[in-house]
């Protein structure tokens, strides 16, 4: 493991998260393979129906059950560096029971976020009485507060979806179907060293109403905005999320208009970012805007959602939530202006929050591009 990825996934996590299930009242974390597992441990183990899980105690020390035939990939991973035993089990064990038997009594559990359902329930009935519940709880503390090494591993996936982007004025042509030019853009995701493509969105025309549109055969014409909203993952396992919009010629009377209050509304809910302000404010910000020109029964969802390991995690940029931004908070601020039937915008950029303020992590022009 190099110096860099020993930084992303420092040991000193599993105390942390250790002390944090202490303090939450848990018994223990229960992590299967999901991002929450590899927050602690840096290993990315293949999700299985054969139970792999990280078992971390409030109390005593953690270990890991693994199927005998994963065990040299544990091994090998950086989960190695943690001192944690590994337990293999055989096809013919219930892993289950073995975790039941080395915890003994206990009354509340944290299981990972996106464990399965199978995997939940089989430990339900192998620790009876035992209160489920989500180990976000109790990591959420952890993994929303991003160190610099997180930070850094940010900054470098926002450099190459902006070189994605970069490319997409070469790639969308009055003609091209949105399928053809997703394809592409793909391609582009994985060569700029992405490992995988989270999604790709190409919404022209009245599809870039569409928030979340998937790909389609639709041809793209002259004269049309175009959202474009991409995003994957990097060998990290940190992610990258950003959206421009493109005009393939000039664009309908209107769009214009809009496009520039989106703009500003983006503009303030940027520089609204710093310590101590309410998720929610960042929100507002936006919205005002949008609101007070008139479109604000288009702009139909919240502002932001938080990235990491995960395209989508805490904290979410919304109404409602009043946690109050720290250094090291990282999300997106993204707000979009929709016409059903006819075209929409939305402007996309990752924030970091510093100790005075925003840093974004994306540095594509926010005007419209005319291609």
């Amino acid at each position: 493991m190099t110096k860099e990825s020993s930084d992303l996934y420092p040991v000193a996590r599993l105390a942390a998260a250790q002390e944090a299930t202490a303090a939450a009242g848990l018994d223990a974390l229960l992590l299967t393979p999901s991002p929450d597992l590899r927050y602690i441990t840096g290993y990315e183990a293949l999700p299985l129906e054969r139970l792999t899980c990280l078992v971390v105690p409030a109390r005593g020390e953690a270990f890991m059950m693994v199927p005998r035939l994963e065990l040299p990939a544990a091994e090998h991973s950086p989960a190695s560096r943690l001192g944690v035993e590994f337990v293999a089990w055989d096809e013919t064990d219930d892993p289950y029971a073995v975790v039941a038997a080395r915890l003994g009594r206990v009354g509340k559990v944290g299981l990972a976020d996106l464990m399965w359902a199978m995997q939940s329930l089989r430990f339900r009935d192998a620790l009876p009485g035992a209160e489920q519940v989500l180990a976000g709880t109790v990591l959420r503390g952890l993994r929303m507060r991003k160190s610099a090494a997180e930070a850094a591993a940010l900054r470098e996936a926002g450099a190459a979806i902006d070189a994605v982007h970069a490319q997409v004025p070469d790639l969308l042509k009055a003609g091209r179907t949105e399928r053809e030019v997703g394809r592409d853009i793909a391609e582009a995701i994985l060569a700029a060293g992405h490992v995988t493509v989270d999604f790709v969105i190409v919404g022209s025309g009245p599809n870039g109403a569409s928030p979340h549109h998937e790909l389609s055969d639709r041809v793209i014409q002259a004269g049309e905005p175009v959202v474009v909203d991409i995003g994957g993952r990097m060998p990290s396992g940190y992610r990258s999320d950003s959206t421009r919009v493109y005009s393939v010629g000039e664009p309908p009377a209107g769009f214009l208009k809009y496009y520039d209050v989106l703009q500003r509304a983006q503009e303030a809910a940027c520089a609204a970012v710093r310590p101590g302000v309410p998720c929610e404010e960042i929100d507002a910000a936006a919205r005002e805007v949008i609101a007070a020109e008139g479109y604000g029964e288009y702009f139909i969802h919240r502002t932001g959602h938080g990235i990491g390991l995960e395209s989508h995690e805490e904290p979410y940029i919304v109404a409602g939530n009043t946690e109050p931004l720290e250094p090291g908070f990282a999300f997106s601020v993204e707000p979009g202006i929709y016409l059903p039937g006819t075209h929409g915008a939305r402007i996309e950029d990752i924030l970091i929050c510093t100790e005075d303020g925003g840093e974004r992590v994306n540095h594509r022009p926010r005007e419209l591009i005319v291609i």
